[in-house]
């Protein structure tokens, strides 16, 4: 079983304790590529390698952050990779490729990913969430 980790905080006793091979997070749910880094450099210390989240609930503006944040660490593991839909990619153009099960984050500057806004205009904004856990006494599960 996965867990897709939030904060330092909340792996910091599985890594010291080397518990786990490799931690598990997304750059929008772990604070940005900075606070990614400090987990990412708490792991090293502990032969702790890193596998970015990367399912398309994430949009291809994550994706390519996650992309330069895995260039920039040394415990580099793994990088969890779901193709968006055409219309997804057709709103947010981005340089990052992939090609035989390698990602390249492209030549464009900064994350190389822009918006297309009147193609975004398209698409009426449809909310959503993601299921409910529960256990199987029928109690709220955070997973």
């Amino acid at each position: 079983m996965g867990e897709i980790f939030n904060s330092i905080w909340d792996a910091k006793d599985l890594i010291q304790n080397q518990l786990i091979d490799y931690i598990r997070a997304t750059v929008v749910h772990a604070g940005g590529i900075t606070h990614l880094r400090r987990i990412a450099a708490l792991a090293d210390l502990y032969q702790v390698r890193t596998g970015c989240h990367g399912a398309t609930d994430l949009s291809p503006v994550c994706m390519a952050a996650a992309l330069h944040f895995d260039l920039s660490v040394p415990n580099f593991g793994i990088q969890e990779y779901m193709r968006h839909t055409p219309e997804t990619d057709a709103v947010f153009p981005h340089a990052y490729t992939f090609e035989s099960g390698m990602m390249h984050p492209g030549e464009a500057p900064g994350l190389g990913v822009d918006i297309d806004e009147d193609m975004a205009a398209k698409y009426e904004y449809k909310r959503a969430f993601l299921p409910v856990n529960r256990l199987e006494d029928g109690t709220m599960y955070n997973w």
